[in-house]
């Protein structure tokens, strides 16, 4: 039997070209509700609890499912899982424009949820099994200033879709409906790409698991879970702040006017999308990556308190959470597939996201009804000090999770995320 070549240059970075489309669609659409947080409340009458609901109930299907789907990640494969998931993510955002009550809304992003971290699962592995040991982090660093210039298009709309935001509340959504639109089709020429590849290289995919075993979703080691307790406290911050409230809090707080609070809300993705793959390639090159994520946590830690008790300039605070949603993510993401085995990728990825939810779930109504209880408005800024507090916590936790992984990591048990270097750019 001749063994089959490895796949070339071109048919690896043309799948992270696509899944990275897909990404980008996916993004725009989670991050379309809070550039119409003010909308919201001013056209339908929502709170700011049901506003932090429309993403916390995103993540909330997730507390499971995307468990399962990180295991049918495992077992059906990268390209039919994205394909699929993809279908259900722009079902979602078309049942999300498509009534103004706020149940369907709920709805809609409730099925949204249900495929949107399912499709991050099965890209993030699929960039694992083609990219490892091959400019792994540098892969993930591109894949991820690609999903979050969704992110910024999205923070940025009211500015560039100005007329699209005057026609009303719908509009917007519809917009973003598009854009998932976008996420699928990409999905459909991923699919297509590496079914071509398949018969003529070897893509190197491990066996698939012959059955599920339900103690396996536990068994894995130590770093891992560090990696997993910083990957939810850092992410219960940053996106209940950046993706739900943060533009609302610019406006009440400081006096933005929507355009500019949106704009300033974008430029932490406008630094990530440059600086991400920048680190991941920087990771690539020296390791170090348990040292890389602890300078990441640390730069998150007095931004809350910066925000809540300074008039300092918020470029400042900005600049600091830039730079922490950068460094971290391009570091944390790719760490994976160093301390788990390949065929249990998926289902890695799927219990970290899975738990990553639950915070997501929890810590947006949180934030949400310490607005809500605390009164927070721009008559009453001092109303949103209880969520600012929540977010430093939070920061801190992740902080001392950075910190037990480095230890660990320096010591005999570590798994080389501080030695494991990757090869040249182009191979």
């Amino acid at each position: 039997m001749v063994e089959k070549p490895p796949p070339p240059p071109a048919v690896r970075w043309a799948v992270l070209l696509f899944v990275s489309l897909a990404m980008f669609g996916n993004y725009y659409v989670y991050d379309s509700i809070a550039p119409l947080a003010g909308i919201l409340g001013g056209e339908l009458g929502f709170s700011d609890t049901q506003i932090g609901s429309l993403n916390a109930i995103y993540s909330l299907p997730n507390v499971v499912m995307v468990l399962i789907g990180g295991v049918l990640v495992d077992r059906c494969g990268t390209r039919t899982a994205t394909l699929g998931f993809a279908l259900i993510c722009f079902s979602g955002a078309l049942l999300t424009a498509a009534a103004p009550s706020f149940g369907t809304m709920a709805l809609g992003r409730l099925l949204f949820g249900l495929g949107a971290e399912s499709l991050i699962v099965a890209i993030t592995a699929a960039l694992g099994l083609w990219f490892k040991g091959r400019q792994l982090g540098f892969a993930f660093g591109l894949n991820l200033s690609v999903a979050r210039a969704g992110s910024y298009a999205a923070d940025l709309s009211p500015a560039w879709a100005d007329r699209v935001y005057a026609s009303g509340w719908r509009a917007p959504l519809l917009l973003a409906a598009a854009f998932g639109l976008v996420s699928l089709v990409a999905a459909v020429v991923y699919w297509i790409v590496e079914r071509g590849a398949e018969p003529r290289y070897d893509l190197g995919r491990p066996t698939r698991p012959e059955r599920f075993v339900r103690s396996d979703l536990w068994r894995f080691d130590r770093s891992y879970w560090y990696v997993v307790g910083l990957c939810v406290t850092f992410y219960s911050v940053i996106f209940p702040f950046r993706s739900t409230f943060a533009i609302k809090y610019f406006q009440d707080a400081h006096g933005l006017t929507l355009e500019r609070a949106g704009a300033m809300n974008g430029h932490v993705f406008l630094a990530a999308i440059v600086a991400t793959p920048l680190f991941g390639l920087l990771a690539d090159r020296i390791g170090r990556r348990s040292l890389l994520l602890a300078l990441g946590s640390l730069s998150l830690l007095p931004v809350f308190l910066i925000l809540g008790y300074t008039r300092w300039d918020l470029w400042i605070s900005t600049v600091m959470i830039g730079l922490a949603f950068s460094l971290v993510p391009a570091v944390l993401w790719p760490s994976i597939p160093y301390l788990v085995q390949e065929q249990r990728l998926g289902t890695a990825y799927g219990l970290m996201t899975m738990l990553q939810n639950v915070g997501l779930t929890v810590f947006n109504f949180a934030a949400g009804a310490l607005n809500d209880g605390a009164g927070a408005s721009a008559a009453n800024p001092g109303g949103y000090l209880p969520m600012l507090w929540m977010f430093g916590l939070l920061s801190l936790a992740g902080l001392v999770f950075s910190a037990l992984l480095r230890r660990r990591e320096t010591g005999p048990d570590g798994h080389g995320l501080e030695t494991i270097r990757a090869r040249g750019l182009v191979t």
